[in-house]
């Protein structure tokens, strides 16, 4: 079975949050979304996780207490201990047998010596890295999971994403929103929000192939308004320029040109 949502509009007040969103969860893959700042990523992670606003359209979803969600704002109480926290999640789930499969969590995650230890007292890293334990802990056929690798060093990062593929390996369908370019990379399928609405959607590699025109690199941003900023030199987007084979195009310029050419469209 594939999880998703089929045409999805989620309003708060007057104004959409989402519009017309599509995309689909499979299991055994990963499906990043990437956008800015009010894109609309944490609103559709919501809906998948089946909590938030009323919404139309569809949500193709797991029975209930078969969705594990790591929410932006952290997911773990800061007056718990680790393994109160994994408790927790057993009883919640009404587990059997956990005890196992949490000993296995806690030391893919480097979390087992500390098992006693307050989620206040942990670092920024260790508490992420908890939170996507505990909603790994039921074996969850689909894996929500919003910007859990923002803000921790790379290390934790590392190991995070060892986590992230170890459950598309095991099965789940993995949906995670990201900040980091580098991240969706990685992944399966990229559905790129702006405003609201999927501006592109594919594999990461069909999303730069589709690129139209070609991108240079300069010292100065020209005047076009078509420049971005990469290291000490600039990015140039010619739209009406042939695309050589040779054109090196990544995720991160592709993104940009699409919110770019969308910006152009909505003026």
């Amino acid at each position: 079975m594939t999880w998703g949502a089929d045409r999805l509009t989620v309003r708060y007040g007057s104004g959409p949050a989402l519009t017309e969103v599509s995309v689909d969860c499979v299991p055994g893959e990963i499906l990043a979304v990437v956008g800015g700042d009010g894109a609309g990523k944490s609103t559709l992670l919501r809906a998948l996780a089946n909590i938030g606003p009323p919404s139309t359209g569809t949500l193709r979803l797991p029975p209930p207490g078969h969705t594990g969600y790591v929410p932006a704002d952290g997911g773990v109480f800061p007056d718990l201990t680790i393994d109160e926290h994994l408790d927790f999640v057993s009883a919640a789930y009404d587990l059997s047998g956990w005890q196992t499969r949490a000993d296995e969590l806690l030391t893919r995650t480097d979390l087992s010596p500390f098992g006693d230890r307050l989620a206040g007292n942990l670092s920024g890293g260790q508490r992420r890295k908890l939170a996507a334990a505990m909603a790994l802990l039921p074996r969850p056929e689909l894996l929500i999971l919003d910007e859990v690798t923002t803000g921790v060093d790379p290390v934790s990062r590392m190991g995070l994403w060892r986590l992230i593929a170890g459950a598309a390996a095991e099965g789940a369908a993995v949906v995670f929103a990201t900040s980091y370019l580098d991240e969706a990379e990685r992944a399966t399928t990229v559905a790129l929000l702006h405003r609201g609405r999927i501006l592109a959607y594919g594999p990461p590699g069909a999303i730069t192939a589709d690129v139209p025109g070609t991108v240079t690199n300069g010292p100065t941003a020209g005047t076009t308004g078509r420049a971005w900023r990469r290291g000490r030199t600039w990015r140039q987007w010619d739209p009406g320029a042939t695309r050589l084979v040779t054109d090196e195009i990544s995720l991160e310029d592709a993104a940009i040109i699409a919110e770019l050419q969308a910006e152009g469209e909505s003026r």
